[in-house]
């Protein structure tokens, strides 16, 4: 979280990022490729996981585009 001031990487709120900072233990809280589970035990449910994996997806495809015009900006 940047400036540590409760708006999440993008201004979106605390906990929309990676799980990466400090409010995530420094761990991913997804699952799936390369995703570390919960400390505690919690299965979510199937609409639960679409959720995660969707939200992930977004976040993923805006870290493209931001990549994208960066690397746009470079040329």
């Amino acid at each position: 979280m940047p400036n540590f001031d409760g708006t999440g990487p993008r201004g979106q709120g605390s906990l929309t990022g990676k799980g990466l900072g400090p409010c995530g233990c420094g761990q991913r809280r997804m699952y799936g490729r390369g995703f570390r589970r919960f400390s505690m035990p919690f299965e979510p449910s199937k609409e639960e996981q679409k959720k995660i994996l969707s939200e992930h997806l977004k976040e993923l495809e805006l870290e493209k585009q931001e990549a994208e015009k960066r690397l746009k900006e470079l040329e």
